[in-house]
């Protein structure tokens, strides 16, 4: 039986030559992928990813510290109660 919860992943991107590689990370997960909305603040030179996913909470923690590892990205994670056995 698998377990998925619904999470967010909030994540900014300051260093704009690691974006290549996010989207690597994120193209590998894309099947726990429900959604992503970007938004490029050119002001400060950043972009702002919210991705929704439904997926076991081992394999949205391991997608969140790839993220995380990449230089000058920051990524944070908010998980909701609706748990789905199947």
């Amino acid at each position: 039986m698998m377990v998925t919860r619904v999470a967010v992943l909030g994540i900014i991107v300051e260093n704009l030559e690691s974006t290549e590689k996010l989207n690597a990370i994120l193209h590998r997960y894309s099947g726990y992928i429900l959604g992503r909305m970007g938004i490029p603040y050119r002001q400060r030179d950043i972009n702002i990813i919210s991705i929704a996913v439904d997926a076991p909470q081992d394999v949205t923690n391991t997608m969140s510290g790839e993220i995380g590892a990449l230089p000058g990205v920051n990524v944070k994670t908010a998980y909701s109660h609706v748990i789905t056995r199947s």
